[in-house]
């Protein structure tokens, strides 16, 4: 997808009533299909990362609106503010009011076939489809697509139903904050318990389960260990090299599962005051918890995800007492050849694929996306000892503390969690934890790794401030890697990325349209520009002047020194003393430069 218009028509955190930016403009939109990511900018506090925030609220409730599978209760019961029951409301938004626009490939036949399409769609890629979403106060969304007529001349009206919604939003929207920021995490939050709660309808009417219906993730420190994993086990290695290059990853050489299957859940709920409640989890009521994620039938072809995982590993053990699965990966080296390359027949088959990578990409169809699914579902049940109080209270909240309401496990209770997992890094001589890499290495291979696995679809990356604890060296690198990461060789997907930044090396590598420069302006409101300069390849120094009005290049503490040596000057100090002082008091810069001219009276 492409955002093309975003206005706000209510109040949203800082953001005011009437705020409104735009994407894509009509000279761009011919480049909506390149590699075009949002650079938004600005001082502390101007409201960049408010954008983020209000497109994952916009999207979370265009998402409640048209999922199928929702808990019992979620949706209110009777009108709005005349209700007879609590719960969400398609009518009612935090924002209330909104109008946002955006393109999208459109599927092929689109109206014409009533079957859903997957994440792997085939799309014309000329085709795209013109959607515009308007809220009112106290409305329903109003779902339109503009161009409807061109995909489908038998249909005149541009309204959507229910179907074709579900069709042409981004097939994910995929949040990440190098931070707390609970504001962008609170929808991705919510999501995660309406996937589990989809899982557990799903177990309770044992209709089978394969992947989450809702389409947001976010990447936490749990999510991003399976996202690393599934990127070292089934991407092309050329995918890998710039994320890998980059930090002296070499491989990933062992790792451990553990999956708990001692957890019940009853088979019946009965309503107790107003809420939803468990019955008895005794053995013959009860259902043990994934259940879904196993193949009864020893003999059936089609293997669920913890059947897959066990085919895969090298050793595993299963403790009757607890009921709990260990299953244990030793991670063979690839065999390369002369020139380290992977080494291949006469056909081009990687022969020397290490037997770990072969087996993982046999059992699960070699995409990435499907391993990456079986253990978000697995991580997501880790849910399981929430109340059913405190879910209601986690949907229906807007505050910012909500996370902390919800117990964290310690590991010996969670369903699913890795251990033991080892990489070899360039220049260590023995293997390290992962967890011992330093917090930028992690940070780089988060950002940069869910970008790579969602790559093939048409989804929208909500990225706050992802390269905070970069070095100066990986922050000019930033954005030349996530280019080579979203390199596409066969599918034509539209995917946008906003990311919110302080760092002028990301600025200097984004084209100036694509550079949102977020103000306060004298009333204290937030306003958006563009530069007004030629911001790619722009210099460091030019773009911190320019963008975040910082005349010195030299921090206060040393500017004052400057200042301080000027002030001795116009007194009269001999200058040839002066100028030896300044040489070994202040390092190299451009405001050192101009003291010394100043001093000598060149200037």
């Amino acid at each position: 997808m492409k955002l093309l218009r975003l206005k706000l028509n209510d109040s949203f955190r800082s953001l005011h009533n009437g705020f409104e930016v735009d994407f894509l403009n009509e000279f761009y939109k011919s480049r909506a299909w390149d590699f075009m990511p949002y650079c938004l900018v600005g001082k502390n506090g101007c409201g960049k990362s408010n954008i983020l925030e209000l497109l994952a609220a916009i999207f979370y409730h265009i998402e409640c609106i048209y999922l199928t599978n929702k808990p019992d209760g979620f949706d209110g019961e009777g009108e709005l503010e005349k209700v007879h029951t609590g719960g969400f409301f398609a009518e009612s938004c935090t924002p209330d009011a909104f109008e946002i626009e955006y393109l999208i490939p459109v599927p092929w036949k689109i109206n014409k076939d009533d079957q859903p399409t997957d994440h792997n769609k085939i799309f014309e890629r000329e085709e795209t489809a013109h959607i515009q979403i308007i809220k009112k106060r106290k409305k329903a969304p109003i779902i339109k697509c503009l161009n409807k007529q061109r995909f489908d001349t038998e249909n005149k009206l541009t309204l959507l139903n229910r179907r074709e919604v579900k069709e042409i939003l981004p097939d994910f929207v995929v949040g990440y904050s190098s931070g707390e920021n609970e504001i962008l995490s609170l929808p991705f939050f919510k999501m995660r318990f309406l996937n589990y709660d989809e899982y557990v309808n799903a177990l309770r009417e044992e209709t089978g389960y394969s992947q989450p219906e809702g389409r947001f993730v976010y990447i936490d420190t749990q999510l991003s260990q399976a996202v690393f994993l599934t990127n070292f086990l089934m991407q092309e290695e050329k995918l890998l090299k710039p994320i890998y290059n980059t930090i002296g990853i070499e491989a990933i050489t062992q790792f451990r599962i553990i999956i708990n299957q001692d957890i019940k859940i009853s088979k019946f709920q009965y309503l107790e005051k107003g809420v939803i409640e468990d019955g008895e989890s005794d053995y013959n009521q009860s259902f043990e918890l994934t259940e879904l994620l196993k193949t009864k039938d020893i003999s059936a072809r089609d293997l669920m995800a913890i059947d897959k995982l066990q085919c895969c590993s090298t050793t595993q053990f299963f403790d009757s007492e607890t009921n709990t699965l260990y299953l244990d990966y030793l991670i063979d080296r690839d065999i390369r050849d002369n020139n380290g390359e992977i080494l291949q027949d006469q056909q081009g088959v990687q022969v020397g694929l290490s037997e770990m990578k072969k087996a993982f990409r046999a059992h699960f169809d070699n995409d990435p996306f499907a391993l990456f699914r079986a253990l978000q579902i697995l991580l997501t049940l880790n849910l399981y000892d929430v109340s059913t109080e405190t879910k209601v209270e986690v949907y229906m909240s807007e505050s910012l503390y909500v996370n902390e309401t919800v117990p964290i496990l310690s590991s010996d209770k969670r369903i699913m969690r890795f251990k033991d997992f080892t990489v070899k890094k360039k220049g260590a001589v023995n293997e390290i934890l992962s967890k011992s890499l330093s917090d930028g290495e992690h940070q780089f291979l988060h950002a940069m790794g869910i970008c790579l696995l969602f790559k093939d679809s048409n989804s929208l990356f909500l990225l706050d401030e992802p390269e905070t604890h970069f070095n100066p060296e990986w922050r000019a690198q930033f954005i030349s890697t996530l280019k080579e990461c979203l390199r596409q060789s066969s599918n034509q997907n539209m995917r946008d990325i906003l990311l919110s930044s302080h760092s002028p090396f990301i600025i200097s590598d984004s084209i100036e349209d694509n550079v949102l420069i977020f103000k306060r302006n004298k009333d204290k409101m937030i306003t958006v520009e563009r530069p007004d300069f030629n911001t790619f390849g722009a210099s460091v120094n030019r773009i911190t002047m320019d963008i975040f009005e910082r005349d010195n290049t030299i921090g206060d503490l040393a500017n004052s020194s400057v200042e301080n040596f000027e002030i001795r000057h116009k007194n009269g100090e001999d200058p040839k003393e002066l100028i030896k002082e300044i040489n070994n008091t202040l390092g190299e810069s451009v405001e050192k430069t101009i003291l010394i001219n100043r001093v000598k009276g060149f200037i």
